[in-house]
């Protein structure tokens, strides 16, 4: 299969900056190999961000740094800055049509990263990174036979969480009319009942909200 180029308005990456070397792999690193770059990436795959989401998304991150990796990252044509329409009107971050291609890349890194044991998944999570994680540990064969719709609320970010056919999809918002609706304030709770495995009841004192049975939706993921 013959491999598209991408282009970039003529915008041209730092490419040799650090490896002077010609594989794909020695890029991809020069494009993202920053500190915070893949995360800030990890945060917009799930739709435009402004600057003060992204600082709530990855709280270590100084707001200076911040504005470095996207100045970065836009430099590279990975992401842009847009506006969103009427009435919000507000400056945001996106990714672009090639930055969105990194999802299958970013995805397969989630993946082989849970395989080290030294993989800690009591640390924090972003609402962002959690959703990623979903689709990361999603296990077809454990997955209901008929299609499920689940709506998760975290804090003020909502998700639209559907698997069907021995698939899962993941988008922001509201998610009307769907089967199970979850609830909390941070994502510890929906942690512990979707890889912890903990009765509902017992993270009711954490914020949980369950409305449905979660049991279908908790059985088809698994870290390892």
């Amino acid at each position: 299969m013959k491999l598209q180029k991408i282009t970039t308005d003529g915008i041209q990456p730092r490419h040799g900056r650090r490896y002077r070397d010609a594989c794909g792999a020695a890029f991809a690193l020069e494009l993202l190999g920053e500190r915070w770059a893949l995360l800030i990436m990890r945060e917009l795959m799930f739709g435009p961000r402004r600057f003060g989401a992204l600082r709530a998304g990855l709280p270590a991150i100084s707001a200076r740094v911040l504005a470095e990796r996207l100045g970065d990252l836009e430099a590279a044509g990975v992401l842009r800055r847009a506006t969103l329409p009427p009435p919000a009107s507000v400056p945001v971050y996106e990714l672009t049509e090639w930055g969105y291609r990194a999802d299958e890349a970013m995805l397969a890194l989630c993946r082989w990263a849970l395989l080290s044991p030294g993989h800690d998944p009591t640390l924090p999570l972003s609402a962002a990174a959690l959703m990623m994680s979903l689709r990361a540990t999603f296990r077809a064969e454990r997955a209901p036979a008929d299609e499920l719709t689940v709506a998760i609320r975290i804090a003020d970010d909502r998700f639209h969480v559907t698997i069907a056919h021995g698939r899962i999809t993941v988008e922001r918002g509201a998610g009307e009319g769907a089967a199970l609706h979850l609830a909390a304030p941070d994502t510890a709770p929906l942690k512990a009942l979707i890889y912890g495995k903990r009765p509902p009841a017992d993270l009711a004192p954490l914020g949980l909200v369950t409305t449905g049975d979660p049991a279908p939706f908790v059985a088809s993921f698994a870290l390892r």
